[in-house]
């Protein structure tokens, strides 16, 4: 497919076309799913922005690619035949995460997001994903999706996490602890 022009006018309304050259608002639970995609993938794109870690790198260029197909998916009808995500593509996010993994230690309590640069953005886009996914869930309630979708996304976010803890890890960033009683303390020390 080529594209030849930027601004088809056809969406002026208010409305868009799904896959099927069906028109729906561009409001609807099919579009908001993946809307939200296409945001994570572009959150992807800024975190690999001078990324210096080749495997993190090569990883999330793949994951990006992945998600063109979770948005041609959620934009179909599954009565539409275009490239869908399977078991294949959550399997391989399971095998990352776990090789992922053997670098860290186990958590013992919340941290907070942040640390670098890198595992920021990678906490923030874990966020987004798991909006995307509460997206998907919303939409799966009205219409018939692939499920898959739904368990890929779930599956991405705990990447993220892990990959976000990998990124500050690796660049010898420790990961702050989240404090539940800190306002606790101070309000009983006023007194």
């Amino acid at each position: 497919m080529r594209i030849t022009r930027v601004y088809t006018k056809t969406g002026d309304a208010g409305e868009t076309s799904l896959v099927d050259g069906s028109r729906v608002s561009k409001a609807h639970e099919r579009v908001a799913a993946y809307g939200d995609v296409d945001e994570l993938n572009s959150l992807l794109g800024l975190a690999r922005v001078g990324l210096p870690d080749a495997q993190l790198d090569e990883a999330l260029g793949k994951i990006q690619n992945e998600l063109f197909i979770v948005g041609a998916d959620l934009a179909s009808p599954l009565t539409i035949q275009v490239p869908r995500v399977d078991e294949t593509h959550i399997a391989e996010l399971e095998q990352l995460i776990d090789s992922l993994l053997e670098e860290l230690e186990p958590l013992r309590e919340f941290i907070l997001p942040g640390g670098t640069q890198l595992g920021a953005s990678l906490h923030l886009a874990r966020t987004v994903a798991r909006r995307a996914e509460r997206s998907i869930v919303t939409l799966a309630a009205r219409e018939e999706i692939n499920e898959q979708a739904l368990i890929y996304l779930n599956r991405l976010s705990d990447l993220l996490f892990v990959m976000a803890r990998v990124a500050n890890q690796r660049a010898g960033v420790r990961e702050q602890a989240a404090n539940f009683s800190q306002r606790g303390k101070k309000d009983s020390a006023a007194q």
